[in-house]
């Protein structure tokens, strides 16, 4: 099949399946990272074919959503592209994509290792839509969707956690910045994702410090 029309339907496969997802998982999410992806590939020796596919079917059905069942989204990618007749080394390599892109399978010390320019790439790309503007927004969008509380004092992040407890934390909202979203420019794989995280980070910085200002009544 044509690569520019498999993109194309991979898209309005996606499309479809996401229809009412919540706001931080949705189509709208999957664009931005595609379009992050594309960036950084230019930058980077890669196959654009499976960072495009990897960065359109990351969350084709995210765990959160699945009782915590992380093979949901590999089996659906899978399927749609076996259903595309899309070659059987593509299809294992974007489901490997699929399978250790999320941040949460670097708080696990054991299981399968799995490593490409890839990934790195498409997963810079999912991270960086975690942070700066539209990763507040997409963190207090989660957050309410969990019913979650904004801020609590009294509960302090866990910078700790294993992949279990994260998978299971209900903290409020506030936390989530700093056992996850503040930790994530450190950890960017490629030049152009690490130059575009220092931005977004500081923005979050500053966000935080608003916060805390208007919390305390100093502002």
């Amino acid at each position: 099949m044509n690569e520019s029309l498999l993109i194309e339907k991979t898209i309005v496969f996606v499309k479809e399946t996401l229809k009412g997802a919540e706001g931080g998982h949705d189509w709208f999410h999957i664009h931005r990272v595609f379009l992050n992806a594309k960036l950084i590939a230019k930058d980077e020796k890669v196959n654009d074919d499976i960072v495009a596919l990897g960065a359109l079917l990351h969350d084709i059905a995210d765990a959160k959503f699945y009782d915590g069942d992380e093979t949901v989204g590999p089996k659906k990618a899978a399927a749609f592209l076996l259903s595309q007749n899309v070659d059987s080394s593509i299809i294992e390599h974007v489901v490997k994509i699929i399978e250790h892109i999320s941040y949460k399978n670097s708080l696990s010390s054991g299981g399968e290792k799995f490593t490409s320019k890839e990934l790195e790439v498409v997963q810079d790309a999912d991270r960086l839509d975690a942070i700066g503007a539209i990763g507040i927004a997409r963190c207090f969008n989660y957050g309410g969707f969990k019913n979650r509380e904004i801020h609590n004092p009294d509960i302090p992040p866990n910078l700790t956690m294993s992949k279990e407890e994260y998978k299971n934390s209900t903290a409020p909202t506030i936390n989530h910045f700093y056992e996850k979203l503040l930790l994530l420019k450190d950890k960017m794989n490629t030049k152009t994702g690490r130059r575009l995280a220092e931005d977004r980070h500081q923005f979050m910085q500053q966000y935080l410090d608003q916060f805390y200002a208007e919390w305390n009544g100093a502002k």
